[in-house]
């Protein structure tokens, strides 16, 4: 006798009639913004600034079990996107698409991000037909140069991946579907991020969202970093992305760039740009954190690792609804808002950006 799948819509019931009436004329409540899941922390690039690289002998390659995905149900069903994307690729996963399709059904929107490495016009056509909303390729520069940290994906793979995706999208007119830019950006590749208008023209790309590297993989990277305290530094960045984000949305494109304030110096700073208060992260054995850079998948003792809460199949609905409330997400919360925030925190960028 076979197993039941524990993603199938019998083992995953939707609403009843009375809460789907209510849903469809008042709209599903959605306390929770995002719901960032990590289903997979395999990758076969080695990203000079990832931490994938740099801890590679104590690195832990993993894939979501699909009874781990099960018990995110009821936390799904109180939020508004789900991003399928984590320490690893995504498309690597097996069972990606049916995630997707449980997701979908909770009532989420869903995307991800990928290095691009496994698309195909099978890939794509899953893609489109699934109902995802957007599709974010990573990007660390605008020619094979200024890309070349991103070791194992030449960006010329990208780029004909993005294609690829395109082509099928304008064939199965899957105007739903926005294919994005996620862009890193390295101060000693500045210059390069002039060319991402041009970039965006040829791919067709919807919208690129440019960030700054935030988790500090190895000692030696940390010259790769924007900090609030390098006035000078941030400014010269400021002065490249303003103009390139002008001509992006002239040309009915978008372009968001986020980069330290250093008015910020000094003073107290409460929240972050993560938005923690409505934002959970789960890794691929459903420990919930506040957010990826507190929960990386090795087998070290990393005294910045948060998990306040563990995702179990099996486990009542009722108790899985209320995991991103419990008493650690609170207390982390609290002191995020207040002048002494957790360790992870106290020296993370994010707390002090500002988005153009």
């Amino acid at each position: 006798m076979s197993t039941p799948d524990p993603l199938s819509p019998k083992a995953l019931p939707g609403p009843g009639l009375r809460q789907w009436l209510r849903e469809a004329f008042t709209g599903r409540p959605t306390p929770l913004l995002c719901m960032q899941v990590e289903v997979s922390s395999v990758c076969a690039c080695r990203c000079t600034y990832c931490p994938h690289t740099t801890k590679k002998d104590v690195w832990q390659s993993r894939l979501m079990s699909a009874e781990t995905f099960a018990a995110l149900w009821p936390l799904m069903r109180q939020c508004g996107r789900v991003h399928l994307q984590g320490w690893g690729e995504p498309f690597l996963h097996p069972r990606f698409m049916d995630f997707v399709s449980v997701a979908r059904r909770a009532g989420c929107a869903v995307s991800t991000t990928t290095c691009g490495q496994h698309m195909d016009e099978s890939l794509a056509a899953a893609i489109v037909d699934s109902g995802m909303d957007v599709v974010a390729f990573s990007l660390a520069g605008t020619d094979e140069a200024s890309n070349a940290s991103r070791q194992g994906i030449p960006f010329s793979r990208v780029c004909e991946a993005i294609r690829c995706l395109q082509e099928v999208r304008r064939k199965k007119q899957g105007v739903h579907l926005e294919v994005h830019l996620a862009y890193l950006l390295l101060p000693s590749q500045l210059e390069a991020v002039k060319r991402l208008p041009e970039l965006m023209e040829e791919l067709d790309v919807h919208c690129a969202v440019v960030s700054t590297m935030d988790y500090i993989a190895s000692p030696e990277l940390a010259v790769e970093t924007y900090s609030p305290e390098e006035a000078d530094k941030v400014a010269a960045a400021a002065a490249v992305l303003a103009p390139v984000a002008a001509r992006v949305r002239q040309s009915g494109r978008e372009l968001w760039y986020a980069l330290p304030d250093p008015e910020a110096v000094g003073r107290v700073r409460n929240g972050c740009r993560e938005n923690v208060d409505r934002t959970i992260y789960v890794d691929t054995q459903g420990n919930l954190s506040p957010c990826v850079y507190v929960n990386l998948p090795t087998s070290e003792d990393d005294p910045k690792r948060r998990i306040f809460a563990r995702a179990e199949y099996g486990r009542p609905a009722g108790e899985l609804a209320e995991l991103w409330r419990t008493r650690g997400f609170r207390d982390f919360r609290a002191a995020l808002a207040g002048p002494w925030p957790d360790l992870p925190c106290a020296g993370c960028s994010k707390r002090f950006e500002k988005i153009w």
